[in-house]
């Protein structure tokens, strides 16, 4: 995490702050803030959006502990401010696209699409970290201004519709927290009652792709556009959370393990159709058009988070996990300045399809899109990531995601070293500890077959209880634990009515998914075939990705069985192939491909 973060810092932030000045996002703001008129810049009515969740990350870059803020992140912070401030109405409507008076749009005429209340959410999120980080109040009183004319529309007493892009749910419910008005709780909860009731005007998508189509509580299973529902979801269980509705949390569990068990890649992506951005049917998961969009892998860690505070089970931190270094590291390229919009899982030599809505431009990562929602969900999402690893229940620290860091309680205070996801390795320090017993559990993933616990070189008997290994004591300042996750490297099937991956196996090691591509492979990829008896011979190998630091690939023998004839449909014999052969290839981290040449690409390797 601690990579990921640095390269946020020194490569990401400059670059995506250069696109959004040269995309115009800062002059569409300007154009309100001077009363110079100029034409609206961009393809969408909710550009302002990508501002805002850049500056929620910014606000965590510039506080970081322990390290300089970079001049350019704070200039532009503070310029944002400025113009998002001075383009306020005053009634206390914010959108550059409505508001530009050579528009023409009325604020509020297209909820399904104009996304205002969407593009509020993340404004608040960004007002919620400037306040908390920064004791910044600025943006926070503009999102408030904004947040309340909000209620006075909508509310009980206003119109009775909803966005067509959940979002502000959350955020609403973040604002109740930051503010302690009831009012912002509220209005979350009304539009995750609201929802579901056919108040979306529809065009183009039916209701099912706005979760409009059933309120969340009678949803069979999730649908629709994937971050859409995965917003929907995570902003219904912090309702749920801080409005204490036990059924609440029960539904979106049945939800969540309906997603995990039927409707979610082995890498954690959700979404298998292109032309809606959206969750297909019960084990619809083609390889090839998985879209699993960036965006629907934060969200749908988000989801998983709250879930987690929610009832404390690790299985919704397993799934994050696994999300967490597969299907959200992927979109970013191993220099920081590139991104996947959806993430495939198999790409073939002649494949043609660009990451994004757009057609043209490079048929890998891109420096930005037309729609850039990804870039800077990456900078926040980054930005927050030490706000995910542990938790405090009744008295005892819990460590949720492993990474380097000091954390410290009223209680408790620790630094936990680790290389992880490459090594199941953790030691943890004990800095600072109060007098009484306290208590420190760690997480044992659900792939870690074994996990083993020792107190200054001193094995413990302890067993691991709900996916956790906890140990109560009067700790000492000079205490050290190490913690060690069994990580031997594994073949995954699928389930029988998974046709698209019927008869194919995927490695992981740890929680990492590999994938093989065609630089590191002597043969054409879809020749080779792998036997699950040569688990054994798996190997650790050097990552030859270029800049894929403190890594690990694999090296295993896969069999060449080319195909004869070039017939799309061969008759069946059951004979064995002439012309089999042997071949070593490398298998990287799928989060690492695609920083090398457009060519072919398999998470799935057909099984013998």
């Amino acid at each position: 995490m601690a990579h990921w973060q640095s390269l946020n810092r020194n490569a990401t932030i400059g670059h995506s702050l250069r696109e959004l000045r040269a995309a115009g996002n800062l002059e569409n703001l300007r154009t309100l803030a001077t009363g110079h008129p100029d034409h609206y810049r961009g393809k969408y009515p909710f550009l302002d959006t990508d501002l805002f969740k850049t500056l929620e990350g910014l606000a965590y870059e510039i506080n970081r502990p322990r390290v300089e803020p970079d001049p350019e992140t704070v200039a532009f912070f503070e310029e944002s401010v400025t113009l998002i401030e001075a383009a306020q109405a005053a009634d206390g409507y914010l959108n550059s696209f409505y508001q530009n008076p050579l528009t023409d749009a009325e604020p509020w005429s297209d909820l399904a699409w104009g996304h205002e209340l969407y593009n509020l959410g993340h404004l608040i999120q960004a007002a919620v970290a400037a306040s908390r980080q920064l004791g910044d109040r600025r943006l926070l009183d503009v999102a408030v201004r904004f947040a309340d004319l909000a209620i006075e529309n909508f509310g009980n007493e206003g119109a009775p519709e909803v966005c067509g892009h959940p979002e502000i749910e959350m955020a609403l419910v973040e604002l109740y927290r930051e503010t302690g008005d009831r009012s912002y709780l509220d209005q979350a909860k009304l539009f995750i009652d609201r929802r579901g009731h056919g108040t979306i005007k529809l065009r183009t998508f039916t209701a099912d792709y706005f979760q409009d189509n059933l309120p969340i509580r009678e949803l069979p299973s999730v649908t629709g556009h994937a971050v859409r529902m995965a917003y929907l979801a995570a902003g219904a269980a912090d309702v749920a959370l801080e409005s204490g509705d036990p059924g609440l949390l029960a539904e979106l569990e049945r939800l969540w393990d309906d997603l995990v068990s039927s409707k979610l890649y082995v890498t954690g992506g959700l979404g298998s159709r292109h032309s809606d951005e959206a969750i297909g049917d019960r084990f619809e998961l083609p390889s090839e058009r998985s879209y699993s969009e960036t965006c629907a892998a934060i969200a749908t860690m988000q989801w998983a988070w709250r879930m987690f505070l929610a009832q404390g089970k690790t299985k919704y931190l397993d799934t994050f996990e696994t999300i967490l270094h597969n299907a959200y590291a992927v979109s970013l390229s191993t220099d920081g300045k590139a991104f996947f919009y959806d993430n495939t899982l198999q790409r073939r030599e002649d494949h043609e399809q660009r990451s994004g809505y757009e057609s043209g431009g490079e048929l890998l990562r891109r420096a930005w899109f037309g729609c850039p929602c990804c870039p800077p969900n990456i900078i926040r999402w980054v930005a927050e990531l030490q706000d995910h690893l542990a938790v405090v229940e009744q008295g005892s620290l819990r460590i949720a995601n492993y990474a380097s860091a000091r954390i410290a309680t009223a209680d408790l205070g620790i630094t936990m070293h680790t290389e992880f996801p490459w090594s199941g390795a953790v030691r943890v320090t004990v800095d600072s500890a109060s007098p009484e017993s306290q208590g420190l559990a760690f997480r044992v993933p659900a792939w870690a077959k074994r996990a083993t616990l020792s107190v200054n070189g001193e094995p413990q008997a302890v067993g691991v209880v709900d996916g956790w290994l906890e140990i109560n004591r009067a700790f000492l300042g000079s205490d050290v634990l190490e913690l060690n996750l069994e990580m031997a490297a594994r073949f995954l099937g699928s389930h029988p009515h998974l046709d698209a991956t019927r008869g194919c196996l995927a490695v992981t090691r740890g929680p990492i998914i590999y994938c093989l591509e065609q630089e590191d492979a002597p043969k054409d990829i879809n020749d080779l075939v792998v036997d699950a008896r040569s688990m054994r011979e798996i190997e650790e190998v050097s990552n030859p990705v270029p800049r894929a630091v403190r890594s690990v690939a694999l090296s295993l023998p896969l069999r060449v069985e080319p195909q004869g004839g070039g017939q799309l449909y061969p008759e069946y014999t059951g004979a064995t192939r002439a012309g089999q052969t042997r071949e070593n290839v490398t298998l990287v981290p799928y989060a690492h491909w695609g920083n090398r040449e457009p060519r072919a690409m398999r998470v799935w390797l057909r099984n013998a």
